[in-house]
């Protein structure tokens, strides 16, 4: 199956980078502010916001913005936000998961529906989808970190489950309650990881071509760009010449 990883680098490289990342740093931002409300707001006591934070890192988010956002929790300012997953396909049957952070479930359930049925997908039920993929702990290295052998060693110790590798890095997966304990032994031995986060894993893909992809990225863009969704997880997968098609249109 194209890797989680691919799909990911090839979106970023075909996005609009400055209007994206402002975008980025607004959902990461709601994430954060969420987590802090939700929780303690010292990321050291709270896990949700302590992988928030660090993903609003990884993404080169400016420290004083997610200060900022923290901050924020702690005021009457803070908008209440309800999480929300909906579930659906695609087109050609790709099965696609959207979490969303929202102030008004009528307008999102509105919006999410709308966008489904105006790009050759269909909206479904809760549950309806979510079984072909499993909930996973995703932590992700550098490719400079070290050799395959040497990254699946420590993954393997640190009690991981699985690992992909490429020429941009590991990516390696756990059980969705390990996260936090695997995540940190797997610092110890390799360094401080580029993002760790929790992640809908497809159990199988469903292959499509170029055609095919096209019409299910711009499912996936026009559903990313809705400033109440958080994210987009598909089970799409492409050959590697398919993909390098996609990649230069």
């Amino acid at each position: 199956m194209a890797g989680h990883s691919k799909w990911a680098n090839i979106q970023h490289r075909k996005g609009k980078q400055d209007a994206a990342r402002s975008k980025l740093f607004s959902k990461l931002a709601k994430e954060i502010t969420v987590a802090a409300k939700m929780g303690d707001p010292d990321p050291d006591k709270n896990p949700r916001l302590r992988l928030a934070v660090k993903e609003g890192r990884s993404n080169s988010m400016p420290k004083d913005v997610i200060e900022r956002a923290i901050k924020k929790s702690q005021t009457g300012d803070a908008d209440s936000y309800d999480e929300i997953r909906y579930e659906g396909y695609g087109p050609n049957g790709v099965a696609i998961i959207v979490e969303a952070l929202t102030d008004n479930r009528n307008r999102t359930a509105s919006n999410v529906r709308s966008t489904f049925g105006k790009n050759g997908g269909n909206l479904g039920e809760t549950g309806s989808v979510s079984f072909m993929f499993d909930r996973k702990g995703e932590i992700m290295f550098k490719a400079a970190v070290g050799d395959v052998d040497s990254v699946m060693m420590a993954a393997i110790e640190a009690g991981a489950e699985d690992v992909e590798s490429d020429e941009d890095g590991h990516w390696i997966y756990c059980n969705d309650t390990d996260l936090a304990e695997v995540s940190n032994a797997l610092e110890a031995a390799l360094g401080e990881s580029e993002t760790t986060k929790l992640v809908w894993r497809p159990k199988t893909g469903t292959p499509l071509d170029l055609e095919g992809v096209k019409s299910v990225m711009k499912l996936i863009e026009t559903l990313e760009d809705d400033d109440d969704v958080q994210s987009v997880t598909h089970n799409m997968e492409a050959s590697d010449e398919v993909m390098a098609a996609y990649a230069e249109l």
